[in-house]
């Protein structure tokens, strides 16, 4: 028997970690956060100094960096042994993986390290293509947005929480840019899966939006 797969697919700031976890906590499930391998890939390159048009380079960074996450109720991301968790949500990691994530090089190195995720009982995978490319016979896909406006809201408020300084405008304006970019790439665009629970969270609290997916999965 196959191991069950829930994909939550969607833009940046729809609130699909928050929910991701929470579900695969109350379903028992592994859980995939697959922005944050290409947040922790923009970070190692970053912090390797490498030129983003070098796709070699990239790609040679995607294969030799070692991935671990430790998911209780915040998710925990080491990179090569080192706690990369604080960096995975500033705008300049965001950006910098959303644009190496367009090229296919990178993602066929990704790939099976997101496949490999799938193991008993379950897995949630959370992402932007996750129904679409990596799992596309997956059982149960979800696809969670919301508006730009109300995601920058949400973006500024984490990032203020924790200490990190930010600027509404900005925000939005990079979320509007980074939508359209991973909407138009040539490669795994951002769209919903045909057959994907539609669940725009504008004006919905996090809690209306966990038994949603829980309901659709059972």
């Amino acid at each position: 028997m196959s191991v069950p797969v829930l994909t939550i697919d969607g833009p940046s700031g729809a609130g699909k970690g928050t929910v991701s976890r929470a579900v695969a906590k109350q379903l028992g499930w592994n859980y995939l956060d697959s922005g944050s391998i290409y947040r922790a890939l923009a970070i190692a390159a970053l912090n390797n100094n490498i030129e983003l048009s070098d796709v070699k380079a990239v790609v040679k960074v995607a294969g030799a960096m070692q991935l671990e996450f430790d998911c209780g109720d915040e998710l925990i991301v080491n990179l090569n042994g080192i706690d990369i968790t604080h960096k995975l949500p500033t705008e300049n990691t965001g950006n910098t993986a959303s644009i190496i994530a367009a090229y296919p090089e990178v993602r066929a190195v990704l790939l099976q390290k997101q496949k490999d995720f799938q193991q008993a009982p379950g897995l949630v995978a959370d992402g932007r293509d996750m129904g679409t490319v990596v799992f596309p016979d997956a059982a149960n896909k979800v696809y969670l947005t919301a508006s730009a406006k109300e995601r920058a809201e949400r973006r500024y408020k984490q990032l203020i929480e924790k200490g990190i300084d930010a600027n509404l405008i900005q925000i939005t304006e990079e979320i509007k840019l980074r939508d359209h970019r991973d909407q138009q790439r040539a490669i795994a665009p951002l769209i919903a899966a045909e057959d994907a629970l539609y669940i725009d969270s504008s004006n919905l609290s996090i809690i209306q939006v966990i038994e949603e997916v829980l309901n659709w999965v059972r």
